[in-house]
């Protein structure tokens, strides 16, 4: 029988009190999604995007190193970190950077963060890590050119490419990666030590041809080597690439009219930079974003004459990141003056 004579203990503070606390020490910071609240498990809608998958860092130069990703669906932006510092971000359809301004002969860790539309970032991902090459004296010299590249296509999607190193450097300067290449974009990256590769994100069906460029530790790039030119399998007419929701309007300004076209990027897993759009059955203009090509909706205006109540048929593709063009978006007809 317990001793009912004994002592009552004092009782814990009231519960309210401590939830108060622990209300002022999440409410207001960046941690409160970990106190629970908002989140999805407690029923406040979806769950931030997962953490990136496939990192890995290569050095560039003796002073940059190349990050690349796997695409997180939901992801409006990429926060790159090295150690706990965030030192790039690059828009939801990016999946590479290079990361400048580094020391030489100095080893790194890297993780990439994704952020969603609604300002919510995700876990890290797991450390890449990358040692930068030992500084070079003064060198302006580019490395041989990669020789003997070949390749094959492995599957509708994806190609793999090798290479031979070109002859040994006669100014000291190491090659420390190699440059993949597809019509005359960067597309891809591998360490110096690597001579092959495996390229993805690509469409079936279609005609491509990749080069290869050594690049050296005081940031030298060779000339591109003999091209490699490989088809995949498969058929793609582009559809699945075309814009969407194209908007067809005229206005007239100084005497004349202009075409106000607008319409929704295809879905992609890099950014899309240029656009070419058609009049009538013929190209009309090449439209080429810079570093703020938009992904929710572009836009264009173009000069369409003098004349009112001319009708015209216009349509928009893009060009892809693979290289290649997308297919046609629906065709819409517009008339001057109206």
């Amino acid at each position: 029988m317990p001793d009912v004579s004994a002592p009552a203990v004092s009782p814990p503070p009231p519960p309210r009190r401590r939830l108060r606390r622990a209300a002022l020490l999440c409410a207001g910071s960046a941690l409160a999604a970990s106190c629970g609240w908002g989140s999805a498990a407690a029923g406040g809608g979806e769950a931030p995007p997962g953490a990136p998958t496939g990192v890995t860092a290569e050095a560039g130069t003796a002073t940059s190193v190349h990050v690349m990703w796997n695409t997180v669906a939901g992801a409006e932006a990429y926060e790159v970190y090295r150690g706990r510092t965030k030192v790039r971000e690059v828009s939801g359809a990016e999946r590479m950077v290079d990361v400048p301004r580094l020391r030489p002969s100095t080893a790194y860790a890297f993780t990439v963060r994704a952020r969603d539309e609604d300002g919510r970032t995700g876990p890290p991902s797991r450390e890449a890590r990358a040692t930068t090459p030992a500084a070079a004296a003064e060198d302006r010299t580019p490395p041989a050119p990669p020789s003997g590249v070949r390749g094959r296509a492995a599957g509708s999607r994806a190609v793999q490419l090798s290479w031979s190193a070109g002859p040994a450097v006669t100014d000291g300067t190491e090659v420390v990666s190699y440059d993949i290449e597809q019509g005359g974009t960067k597309i891809h990256s591998v360490g110096g030590n690597q001579t092959a590769a495996v390229v993805t994100g690509l469409r079936p069906g279609q005609d491509y041809a990749f080069t290869v460029r050594a690049r050296d530790a005081a940031g030298n790039v060779s000339p591109a080597g003999r091209a490699v030119r490989i088809t995949t399998p498969g058929a793609d007419d582009g559809r699945a690439a075309a814009p969407t929701g194209l908007r067809a309007g005229t206005h007239r300004a100084d005497g004349a009219y202009h075409i106000d076209l607008s319409w929704v990027p295809p879905v992609t897993d890099g950014v899309i930079t240029e656009y070419q759009v058609q009049l009538d059955g013929s190209p009309a203009t090449a439209l080429v974003f810079g570093g703020d090509a938009p992904r929710d909706r572009a836009e264009h205006t173009f000069y369409a004459g003098r004349e009112a109540g001319v009708t015209h048929r216009v349509r928009v593709r893009a060009r892809l990141p693979d290289g290649t063009w997308g297919g046609w978006s629906a065709e819409r007809t517009v008339t001057t003056g109206e």
